[in-house]
């Protein structure tokens, strides 16, 4: 299966042209900036009309109207083929996909996030979060923002991919030698220029 990965558009999505061919598209939250039901129905729309079989997405801190928000009640509204993960997964063509959003208040109910983390199963294959883990692809300014618990999971589960976004200046891929390819796949730079290209996986 080929995967095209992207994260970060901050409602910039139309401006992407001619996106890679794939079996199967993963955005990794942030699909917008104001974070309201317009901007986000506007990028589900879009994406819905791209031509993949498969498409998942997750939710970022920007995309706050999402926050609490059953995931059975928006995915209701989405086709068949798209999947919005909101700590839970889906397997396609057997291969598992788990998706655990971030939001602000992830850092008031930190109690919540970390069960959350508790909850990924040990064989999934492809992890994506929106947040990075602590040390890896997530420097900006000399801060590292990524999550102790986060890497921790990561460490023990050892998906084959972490995907994930959020620190838009630490777009990039890292191998790391427990088998796990992590990558942040943001589009946009810190300055919120449509800079970086979606990154193409296989697996």
């Amino acid at each position: 299966m080929q995967i095209v990965f992207l994260s970060d558009t901050h409602s910039q999505h139309r401006s992407l042209q001619n996106l890679p061919a794939a079996d199967l598209i993963i955005h990794a939250g942030d699909v917008s900036t104001a974070g309201n039901g317009l901007a986000v129905n506007d990028f589900i729309d879009w994406f819905g009309s791209l031509d993949y079989k498969y498409k998942i997405f997750i939710a970022g801190n920007h995309d706050c109207c999402l926050d609490g928000t059953a995931r059975e009640r928006i995915q209701k509204f989405l086709p068949s083929n798209m999947h919005y993960l909101y700590n839970s997964g889906v397997e396609i063509e057997h291969v598992k996909f788990w998706g655990i959003p971030f939001f602000m208040s992830c850092e008031l109910r930190i109690a919540h996030y970390r069960r959350a983390l508790g909850t990924i199963p040990c064989d999934t294959d492809v992890l994506i979060t929106h947040r990075p883990p602590f040390g890896i692809l997530d420097k900006s300014a000399n801060i590292q923002y990524g999550c102790s618990d986060l890497l921790k999971t990561v460490r023990k589960i050892c998906p084959r991919y972490h995907l994930f976004g959020h620190i838009h200046d630490a777009c990039g891929i890292y191998k790391h030698h427990n088998g796990t390819t992590f990558i942040n796949g943001a589009i946009l730079n810190e300055h919120y220029q449509l800079v970086n290209e979606p990154r193409i996986l296989d697996i």
